[in-house]
């Protein structure tokens, strides 16, 4: 099967021949697709090449005509000077470059004028849980046993998570501390479950309900108890069982950001008309959140093509849909999304795949980046409709005035370029109110 520059290798080991380096592979040509972003136009941009394609040879046409019908040299120069939409070309590129300098210096990548549009416009932002709604750091909050002989069992647990960089798995490492170290075997990670070992001649089962029904591990009414007292609690499960038999519960918890619920109000405000949560925990604990935070939808259970296939679903309904995460689980989300916001810390494939960059991780820039990318892309309509109507009025004013002449119409063109200048230069002291 083949492996992708940029893979994260969690367990066991693997041999690979490089079929293609460098720039050549799928991490290399992200990158690349990257880059062309960047030195992409926006939707304002192209506007004004189109508009140029037309413009251009109608006012080269105009003066030639006023020439050959009133034979006034002196008119026909004045037009084709007065028509020069000097403003309209010097006041997007304005505005889009103060937009991502403000960004930069309030801890925002935004990469790319095609980025602010699109953003700017944004119906729906979807977030994944862990990470960017809550800290990422998670803590062991409850435990059940169901056996006598604990101390086995717990050495077994840590034996096996040892085998795991998942933020679950480290919780658990650290709240059992020191044990018994055990051999692990035959290691099998579960998609979306766990994992599955052999330790000290014994199967053990690591992971999620849906793991230990695949493994027909049989819970009794005391465990389905407290595995839905758990959920109630906000906990995210992990359960272990020997030879098929349950003997451990864990309930883990992450706590949720600071100050996120008034950073989702702003979000509400700027026009975003929904919130959803799409996390790979239990229901119940998704739920917990999305109550907490007042989200607009929750959905938990999901892996990371349901992600990608709910992302999708809301396209086809015609939104534009924003989605932030930080991990390599992420990146399908990111680069399928309208706009992909990666938080900085995250992995660098989910930074590279991503539109905006929240640099530090912090949560509070991302209302911040939203008010950003729509004030400049009001300021580049502003910019548009004074370079256009400037020149309009120029033009009008030499064939129905008798005030306007070159030099006159020369200051007020120049003063156009100025205002649009300084219009776009406001955008590095925007701050969200």
């Amino acid at each position: 099967s083949g492996v992708y520059a940029g893979t994260i290798l969690e367990n066991g080991t693997i041999q690979i021949v490089a079929d293609r380096v460098g720039e050549d592979t799928t991490f290399g040509r992200i990158i690349e697709l990257v880059e062309e972003a960047q030195d992409s136009k926006s939707e304002a941009e192209r506007f004004i090449d189109r508009f140029s394609k037309y413009y251009t040879p109608a006012v080269l046409i105009l003066s030639i005509i006023v020439w050959l019908v009133s034979r006034d040299m002196e008119l026909a120069i004045t037009i084709l000077v007065l028509g020069c939409p000097g403003a309209l070309v010097i006041g997007v590129p304005v505005s889009n470059v103060a937009g991502i300098g403000n960004g930069a210096r309030n801890g925002v990548l935004l990469k790319g004028s095609e980025v602010i549009q699109y953003f700017s416009k944004v119906d729906a932002v979807v977030f994944d849980k862990t990470g960017t709604l809550t800290i990422g750091n998670p803590k062991v909050a409850d435990t059940e046993f169901y056996s006598n002989n604990t101390e086995e069992a717990l050495g077994y647990l840590a034996s096996v998570e040892n085998e795991s960089d998942h933020p679950l798995a480290k919780a658990v490492v650290e709240h059992i501390g020191e044990t018994k170290p055990y051999i692990v075997e035959n290691t099998d990670v579960v998609k979306g479950g766990g994992i599955v070992a052999y330790v000290d001649t014994h199967r053990v089962a690591v992971g999620n309900v849906a793991l230990m029904e695949r493994e027909n591990v049989q819970l009794n009414e005391k465990a389905r108890e407290d595995i839905a007292r758990f959920e109630q609690n906000g906990n995210s499960l992990v359960l272990t069982a020997v030879n098929g038999e349950l003997k451990i519960l864990m309930g883990i918890r992450d706590q949720i950001r600071k100050g996120v619920k008034n950073d989702l109000q702003k979000l509400k405000k700027l026009g975003v008309k929904s919130l959803i949560v799409l996390s790979g925990d239990n229901q119940g604990t998704v739920n917990l959140v999305a109550k907490e935070l007042g989200l607009t939808e929750a959905h938990g259970h999901m892996l990371p093509e349901n992600k990608s296939a709910y992302i999708a679903e809301l396209q086809a309904k015609g939104q534009i849909v924003a989605f932030v995460g930080d991990g390599v689980n992420d990146s399908p989300s990111l680069a399928l999304a309208d706009i992909g916001i990666a938080m900085g810390s995250g992995t660098d494939v989910a930074i590279e795949t991503s539109d905006v960059v929240l640099m530090n991780s912090d949560f509070s820039r991302l209302p911040h980046a939203l008010g950003l990318a729509k004030a400049t892309a009001n300021n580049m309509l502003q910019n548009i409709i004074v370079a256009v109507g400037v020149v309009l009025v120029l033009l009008a004013s030499v064939f129905f005035s008798k005030w306007m002449n070159m030099s006159i119409g020369m200051l007020v063109h120049e003063a156009s370029i100025l205002v649009v200048i300084l219009n776009g230069m406001r955008l590095l002291r925007y701050k969200l109110k």
